[in-house]
């Protein structure tokens, strides 16, 4: 797809992309129902192939972004941050595509190369730069140069999973002397899995969430420790055993024991109040159990739901305009309360408002529109959710904010990003 006001370069690199995407439209329509078998299975090996070989142009594409710092120059925190915006990529698939840009087009040029030529596929790249990134700094170049032709010839003979676990030995087979040498890279493993450990949650887009990430040994048996007493099955009954997996046991666990924690209240506090579930529902709604609420992170939640949360919560009242805005608080205080934090959020999708940022409301503080300085009261059609990178970036006066007509902020881009400086909004907390 070609966006639209782009005009192909001049440049190797153009030409052939221009040639695939026109072959690939000649294709796109035509059956297969005429081919051999034997045509088949060889066209899907060349198609596999190919598709390696484009995903290393891309690759190398990612690379130059980010060398360039194309992202900065158009507002966006980091050449993560502006794939997601411009590619629409979940956070996790920018950042592994910017990882492995950084890797291939660094130290790893054999197996660049090798899946340049298709003869790895993608997720054989992954594998080999995890692995040679487990192996000791300081080793020779003579040595490193093995170890990659040792990895890549397995990726030709076997699966990504295998090689990762053939890639434990690869020390071994590189520097079969080297014990001690062997010792220090276990501990060097180590520390890179104490590194390298994260979690994060994201939406699948179909009212699922998915919890994901990774943690050194000792972390991770602290996690087993903590959940294994939570996720035994429950007792037998008349209706028979838990019905429950394993795996719905071991979330049902993590739950209870994040459950627990907010209840014993010794939590660290988040924007000046104690760690909570935040529900927004219409009273009215609340009683009928007709409707949806709506939780901070914009995901609808069901009026039964909300209905059971409501029986041990605190229900903070607030006054909805008849089109749903919320209402000024009537604050009169610096800088923006909690309360009127909430109500912000509830305006503009609880995290940080500009476009293209997703950054949750608890990395965002409340920015004046006409600041305070300047006798810009500490109202709600005087405020906006800003993380802390974009709140520096509008204090620069690069980009404007205002609110428009309907009460809801825009942002105006400088003339160098946007000559015609066309208002946006951030549509990735909120559906329009």
């Amino acid at each position: 797809m070609t966006a639209v006001g782009w005009e192909k370069p001049e440049h190797p690199v153009a030409d052939a992309v221009g040639a695939v995407v026109a072959a690939l439209d000649g294709a796109a329509e035509v059956s297969l129902w005429s081919l051999s078998d034997e045509e088949v299975e060889g066209l899907l090996r060349s198609t596999h192939g190919a598709r390696a070989r484009v995903d290393e142009l891309v690759l190398r594409l990612v690379s130059e972004v980010a060398r360039r710092r194309t992202g900065e120059r158009s507002g966006a925190t980091s050449a993560r941050a502006w794939l997601r915006r411009e590619l629409q990529l979940s956070p996790a698939e920018a950042k592994r595509e910017v990882t492995l840009a950084a890797a291939l087009h660094g130290p790893l040029e054999l197996t660049r190369a090798a899946l340049a030529a298709g003869d790895i596929s993608r997720e054989h790249a992954v594998v080999a730069a995890r692995v040679m990134d487990t192996l000791p700094v300081g080793l020779g170049a003579d040595v490193v140069d093995r170890a990659e032709r040792q990895l890549l010839d397995w990726c030709r003979d076997f699966d990504p999973p295998d090689v990762a676990r053939l890639g434990k030995r690869l020390w071994e087979i590189v520097d079969p002397d080297g014990a001690e040498a062997r010792e220090a890279s276990a501990l060097a493993q180590e520390r890179e899995a104490k590194r390298k450990r994260h979690l994060a949650l994201g939406s699948d887009g179909f009212g699922s969430f998915r919890l994901w990430g990774q943690l050194d040994a000792e972390s991770t048996a602290i996690v087993k420790a903590a959940l294994d007493p939570l996720a035994q099955p429950l007792p037998a009954t008349v209706e028979g055993p838990d019905p429950r997996t394993p795996g719905q046991r071991y979330a049902d666990a993590f739950v209870e024991l994040c459950r627990r924690q907010l209840g014993a209240g010794d939590l660290p506090t988040r924007g000046g109040e104690k760690p909570h579930v935040v529900v927004t529902i219409g009273i009215d709604q609340l009683k009928s159990a007709v409707g949806s609420g709506l939780l901070e992170s914009g995901d609808d939640l069901s009026p039964e739901t909300a209905r059971r949360l409501a029986c041990d919560a605190q229900v903070i009242p607030a006054l909805l305009g008849t089109d749903g805005q919320p209402l000024d608080l009537g604050r009169t205080a610096r800088t923006f309360t909690p309360a009127q934090r909430r109500a912000l959020g509830l305006r503009d999708g609880y995290g940080c408002a500009f476009p293209g940022c997703d950054r949750p409301i608890a990395w965002c503080d409340g920015h004046h529109i006409r600041h305070w300085i300047d006798g810009g009261p500490t109202d709600l059609d005087n405020g906006v959710l800003l993380c802390c990178y974009h709140h520096t970036l509008i204090h620069k006066n690069d980009w404007a904010v205002r609110m428009a007509v309907d009460g809801r902020p825009e942002f105006i881009p400088p003339a160098w990003v946007d000559r015609d400086r066309k208002p946006l909004r951030n549509h990735l907390h909120r559906r329009e």
